[in-house]
């Protein structure tokens, strides 16, 4: 009973220190401030804020309506920084969109391919609404497919 009582777990070495599994304490005193990870794709600071918030609802519609937002976005705001961003990445979608379906159409006869299409559709699907609410946070970062292709900068 004596025995248990100096060394409470009887399966440790006695001469290893009770608690050697505690996290390192912070060397120096000196702890560095907080940086946040950069991200080369988050392009909000380009724009100024009152551009955001003027332009987000006519932004939102880019990714909801496709084609047709696009249409009501370069018509409503031209002369927006911000708004030709969203503009822009949005064409990308809807160019992704037409090739994958065109290629799904062409290749029906192989069963795989329209699969595969569809659900790089969905996917695409997923990211426009990732978009959509990145452009609620008054955000403007390309979405995360489409930032590999190489036209409409």
């Amino acid at each position: 009973m004596d025995q248990n009582y100096e060394n409470p777990n009887p399966n440790q070495n006695p001469n290893q220190p009770p608690y050697q599994n505690q996290p390192p304490q912070w060397q120096g005193g000196y702890q560095p401030p907080y940086q946040p990870e950069y991200n080369p794709y988050d392009h909000t600071a380009e724009f100024e804020p009152r551009d955001i918030s003027q332009n987000k609802v006519i932004c939102m519609l880019c990714y909801l309506l496709g084609t047709v937002g696009v249409i009501m976005a370069l018509l409503a705001s031209s002369n927006s920084p911000y708004t030709a961003f969203h503009v822009r990445q949005a064409l990308k979608f809807t160019v992704v969109t037409v090739l994958v379906g065109i290629l799904s159409a062409l290749l029906c006869w192989t069963i795989l391919v329209p699969i595969a299409g569809g659900i790089f559709l969905v996917v695409l699907y997923v990211v426009k609404i990732v978009c959509f609410f990145q452009i609620c946070q008054g955000k403007a970062v390309e979405p995360v497919i489409i930032r590999s292709l190489g036209f409409l900068r």
